[in-house]
């Protein structure tokens, strides 16, 4: 049996995770797993940024006394991701600040809701021409593997002393479009902004079938799908 823990809280991406991966996995999230840290994602790229959360988990995991009763039999991964938009009239930006555009103003640490992200890039982009609104959604991967030795509860280590050497990182790029104003109920986060290249519907009027074939997410997945042999 092969546990991943995925390391988000984020409902719709663990279902989009979970849809592409298939039901060979036995799932967590960082819900399921009480007084998992808090890693402050500060990076300034999405790879520094995915491998900072895969890493941080997997040694906190490793040393919480309960894993080895629970995992000691199964295989057991981290997956962390950090993914964004990037827009080439806005040099690349929001990029790593994707989560947290609209707060950036405020000076805010946390995220911005949805609508104050999707306001502000639309604010943004108000005087961009059609043809200059180029964008791309970019996520990386970040698969970092455990394994528990003995049945001591003060055995557990990772599979080296270094975790981040056995952290294997897989990307995915979608092109795309931003358009003039939101479209779709589907999807989350700039969906409704985006239209991916080779279609005129935005991601989120695409629907989950498609989107799950043609994501950023979707193509870095399907090749960690492969590493974790499912």
């Amino acid at each position: 049996m092969t546990r991943l823990l995925i390391a988000t809280r984020n409902r719709h991406k663990v279902e989009e995770i979970a849809a592409i991966l298939g039901d060979k996995l036995r799932y967590l999230t960082l819900s399921d797993t009480p007084g998992a840290p808090e890693v402050i994602e500060d990076a300034d790229s999405f790879a520094s940024n995915a491998t900072k959360k895969a890493v941080e988990l997997a040694e906190w995991l490793s040393q919480t006394r309960n894993t080895v009763s629970q995992f000691r039999n199964e295989e057991v991964f981290v997956l962390a991701d950090d993914s964004g938009l990037e827009v080439d009239a806005l040099n690349g930006e929001p990029g790593v600040h994707s989560a947290r555009f609209a707060a950036l103003d405020a000076g805010t640490s946390g995220n911005s809701s949805t609508a104050a992200n999707n306001a502000k890039l639309l604010r943004l982009m108000q005087n961009v021409p059609s043809g200059k609104r180029s964008a791309r959604f970019r996520c990386v991967l970040a698969l970092t593997p455990l394994t528990f030795q003995g049945a001591e509860l003060s055995s557990p280590v990772s599979l080296a002393d270094e975790p981040e050497m056995r952290t294997r990182l897989f990307e995915g790029v979608c092109e795309g479009r931003i358009e003039f104003e939101p479209r779709g109920l589907g999807g989350f986060g700039y969906d409704p902004l985006f239209v991916p290249a080779g279609y005129e519907q935005t991601l989120a009027e695409l629907g989950e079938g498609i989107k799950n074939g043609i994501s950023h997410r979707a193509r870095a997945l399907e090749q960690a799908r492969l590493a974790l042999r499912v």
